[in-house]
């Protein structure tokens, strides 16, 4: 069977239901570009570019592209955000602040094409490198319910996730706010790993793994997507991927930090591997 909405969303490819997706997030692409280009408004966008990026993402076979405009545009830009609406060859997933400056500027790109086809609501603090901690929905449920309302409303509608800690409050939080999916912070699953050397005999790894369970079965059980994201590598990642249910995996640092070496287009194609060997 084929989910015709989720090929619709990545370029016409047809996706198998229960895939496992990836989603590669490319901030950090922009962020070497940054490193140089910083201030400059030029006709063209730098390089590294983004878009290019995310095209050679695809032919690693990744099935989603991330992104994050943060407030202080400290890596993504509004023109990089434009130019991937309009031609991005996958979903294109925009991570964004819970404001309404970022919602009013998902829903203009929305209006004017195809992209992007899903938000994922994140907290954004400007002093942090990069995400640090989950969305707290339980503590701000009505005005997050009045901005995942106007985003799923939006023409030919956007599928709204909410990236949270693994924790049975915030789940339930998510689901009464509207959300379609969560978006699991596996940071401290990530750190206990290394903490651990990967060694699943020990307790404080079992613990943190079976905390991403659990909260995984209640988004399931309450009939939303599960997703998960944050600090996952080639080391960590296929228990993730393997746990009942789990439909999209959303990865930046790693994938970039690889590809300095690998190229993109490899660094993507060996994460893949990894998330098939849970």
């Amino acid at each position: 069977m084929v989910d015709a909405a989720r090929a619709r969303g990545n370029g016409g490819r047809r996706i198998p239901c229960g895939m496992l997706l990836l989603g590669v997030n490319i901030d950090h692409v922009a962020t070497l570009r940054q490193a140089r280009y910083r201030g400059q408004a030029g006709p063209l966008p730098g390089e590294p570019d983004p878009l290019r990026a995310a095209h050679e993402a695809e032919l690693g076979g990744a099935d989603i592209i991330t992104v994050h405009l943060r407030e202080d545009r400290r890596h993504i830009q509004d023109r990089d955000l434009k130019a991937l609406a309009a031609s991005c060859p996958l979903r294109l997933n925009l991570e964004m602040g819970a404001t309404a400056e970022m919602v009013g500027i998902a829903l203009d790109l929305r209006r004017a094409g195809p992209a992007p086809q899903m938000a994922t609501l994140v907290p954004e603090g400007r002093q942090e490198v990069t995400t640090e901690g989950g969305l707290d929905v339980a503590g701000h449920g009505p005005a997050l319910r009045e901005m995942v309302a106007r985003l799923k409303a939006a023409p030919g509608g956007m599928t709204v996730s909410a990236f949270i800690d693994a924790d049975e409050r915030q789940v339930e939080a998510a689901r009464a706010a509207g959300f379609d999916a969560c978006e699991l912070h596996t940071g401290p699953y990530a750190a206990a790993f290394a903490s651990a050397g990967g060694d699943w005999s020990l307790g404080s790894l079992r613990r943190e793994h079976q905390r991403l369970l659990d909260a995984g079965q209640r988004v399931r059980s309450l009939g939303m997507r599960l997703h998960a994201g944050h600090a996952l590598n080639y080391a960590n990642v296929g228990a993730v991927g393997a746990m009942p249910g789990m439909a999209e995996l959303h990865i930046g640092h790693a994938i970039v930090s690889r590809a300095v070496f690998t190229g993109l287009r490899e660094a993507v194609a060996t994460m893949k591997r990894a998330m098939a060997g849970g």
